[in-house]
């Protein structure tokens, strides 16, 4: 393929045929192209469609790519009867995640000394909404767990990487994470 605008149809189909994300080496490997070069097209294609008035965008998370709905669309989307059910979470749930998301890997006990109380029934919540999971094990006696943050984290809060993640506080990084719905 060397037609610019035929490489963009194709990426956007296998995209879109996808429903979910699709990973950097494997749209590489579709077009025949370098993931260098990959990668440049769908910044281009990103840029388009965020630039265009059209009710899908390009969402790049971490290494992955996904052609998602525009959050201003959802209202209409709703009336699917087929749309994603928004629940919040509650502020210990976004504390857990704040402290995994700049953390991570963190184990259970440094998320428990950091907040002060127990955080399994918060762990457990997060790692059923697959907005965190089990990475590993720590060295050391008991070889507890140790926990980070996932795709579906990023797809959520509208991070492309962990190098997206505000440089605040911990209060003030509460307060961002708490605007955002979660399922």
């Amino acid at each position: 393929m060397e037609d610019l605008r035929e490489i963009e149809s194709v990426l956007e189909a296998v995209l879109f045929a996808a429903g979910d994300s699709v990973s950097l080496d494997k749209l590489s490997e579709i077009i025949g192209q370098d993931k260098k070069t990959t990668a440049g097209i769908l910044s281009g294609m990103e840029m388009k469609y965020k630039n265009s008035n059209r009710g899908i965008m390009l969402r790049q998370l971490g290494t992955n790519y996904q052609l998602c709905t525009k959050p201003e669309y959802e209202e209409y989307i709703a009336y699917l009867g087929t749309g994603r059910k928004k629940q919040g979470l509650s502020q210990a749930a976004y504390e857990v995640l704040a402290i995994i998301a700049y953390h991570q890997p963190v184990t259970k006990a440094h998320i428990e000394q950091i907040r002060g109380v127990n955080s399994d029934n918060v762990i457990a919540t997060l790692l059923e909404k697959n907005l965190i999971c089990e990475t590993g094990r720590q060295d050391g006696p008991g070889r507890p767990k140790l926990y980070g943050t996932t795709e579906e984290f990023l797809r959520v809060f509208g991070f492309s990487s962990l190098n997206d993640l505000p440089r605040m506080g911990m209060n003030d990084i509460q307060v961002v994470m708490n605007d955002v719905p979660v399922d």
